[in-house]
């Protein structure tokens, strides 16, 4: 019933079918991408051991907490308000949105750099439980001004529906990444190589995005567009109640959601840290297909709302809802059949087993905000950016207390069981807060409809 559902809802839906074929770009280069991401992540356990993967883990992990704790994520605001103003044909507002946003952004990397060369020897400490690794972490830090306007490039080539670039992009440093990973297995280069592996390919992401934004700028703005005026911009408290409620969401997200690396790895070890990190890069590989979508849907779920066209938005959310939904439970499926017999006899070593249980409970976690993607974009594209932020603050705020209690006593088990209840229950109530939303709007329309007549 399901695959008739898809069948038909590709038929009758052009909105849907847009968005799918801009995701298939992305899609085509994702699928070959979990090719090269598998053989990064095989080689670099094999490379590394448990416990040198937990110490890999606690790096990357501090890097992007780092990053996060200073972003904007400024994508948001670039798709939410350049993206509404090139549907309305404002050029000069969209240019003025998008410089602001580079050069926001521009120097919040550069603050974030920062806060890294002051804290990496605590961090080396506390998460790597080796202070002589702190140079580790400076250097894989690098990725952070190496990619100095991704956010602001990425969402402004997604409203320009320009994804063919992004997917060749995103193939290229999966490629490069994983064969220089092959090179450090080899040539036991050890954990400098394969930091510098992941490095380049950040690199390439992050020139090569900034390079094809200012192409694309130059294209939609027309010649000039870096001297638009401010004064294009929207309504200042409106604006920067916007970014500064992401900015604050992102915060939270990375104490909540994104740390949990850290956690482990400081209360309960590097080598639970190590198999965590697994776990997660097993159900990272269920959450590729369907990231193409988030980036197409947006500037469609904006779009949208802009128009208040809410019939059609609830079309396309809920035929996305079936799409999504199908590939996480044919990941889950195939998690819970070959996950030990195959995945860690014959990818993985089996002296990584004990990352499938973590796995599994991540699943259920992760399968609803997978299946519910459109959640935060919806919210936002509906203009209530403080909401998420509330309820992802005070849900996480129990889950880090209870992290505290648990993960001492419970190691990595516990942590995935909380991040699993967390996801639940937050994007339970943001998806129910935005179609009620929809509902009341739709309504209103109605019932203006019935009076005019």
């Amino acid at each position: 019933m399901p695959f008739k559902q898809l069948i038909s809802a590709w038929r009758s839906d052009d909105l849907l079918r847009k968005v799918v074929k801009n995701s298939s770009y992305l899609f085509s280069s994702s699928s070959l991408g979990i090719f090269f991401n598998l053989i990064s992540s095989v080689y670099a356990t094999r490379a590394l051991d448990v416990a040198g993967y937990g110490v890999l883990g606690g790096i990357t992990t501090f890097t992007a907490v780092a990053d996060k704790l200073f972003s904007f994520r400024i994508g948001e605001l670039v798709i939410k308000y350049a993206g509404a103003a090139l549907a309305n044909h404002e050029k000069e507002r969209a240019a003025a949105v998008f410089k602001m946003a580079a050069l926001t952004e521009l120097g919040v990397s550069l603050l974030s750099y920062l806060f890294i060369l002051l804290t990496a020897p605590l961090a080396a400490l506390y998460f790597a439980k080796d202070a002589s690794l702190a140079p580790f972490f400076i250097f894989y830090a690098l990725i952070i001004p190496a990619g100095f306007v991704y956010e602001t490039s990425s969402a402004l080539l997604q409203i320009s529906g320009h994804f063919r670039s992004q997917a060749a992009l995103n193939l290229a440093q999966s490629i490069i990444t994983a064969a220089m990973i092959v090179y450090a297995f080899f040539s036991q280069a050890g954990l400098g190589m394969v930091l510098t592996a992941y490095l380049a390919g950040k690199v390439i992401l992050g020139f090569g995005y900034a390079s094809l934004a200012l192409w694309r700028a130059h294209q939609l703005f027309g010649p000039g567009w870096w001297r638009v005026s401010f004064q294009h911009l929207p309504p200042a408290r409106e604006f920067w109640t916007f970014a500064f409620s992401s900015n604050f969401s992102g915060s939270v997200n990375l104490l909540v959601r994104d740390s949990d690396i850290l956690w482990i790895n400081s209360l309960a070890g590097l080598e639970q840290g190590g198999y965590y990190k697994l776990a997660m890069a097993i159900i990272g590989y269920m959450l590729i297909p369907v990231d193409p979508f988030i980036k197409t849907s947006f500037p469609e779920i904006t779009r949208a709302v802009a128009e208040k066209a809410w019939g059609r938005l609830k079309n396309l959310l809920r035929r996305l809802t079936l799409l999504s939904g199908a590939i996480t439970a044919s990941f889950g499926l195939a998690l819970l059949i070959l996950g030990g017999p195959f995945i860690f006899t014959y990818i993985y070593e089996p002296k990584f087993l004990p990352a499938l249980i973590p796995a599994l409970i991540l699943f259920i976690g992760y399968g609803v905000a997978n299946t519910f993607f459109w959640n935060r974009p919806l919210i936002l594209a509906l203009g209530k950016p403080t909401y998420p932020l509330l309820v992802t603050a005070s849900l996480g705020l129990g889950k880090i207390a209870l992290s505290f209690y648990l993960v001492p006593r419970y190691g990595m088990n516990a942590q995935a069981a909380l991040m699993s209840a967390y996801f639940v229950f937050s994007i339970g109530i943001i998806v129910w807060r935005g179609l009620r939303e929809i509902n009341v709007q739709s309504r209103e329309i109605l019932h203006s409809t019935e009076d005019t007549l």
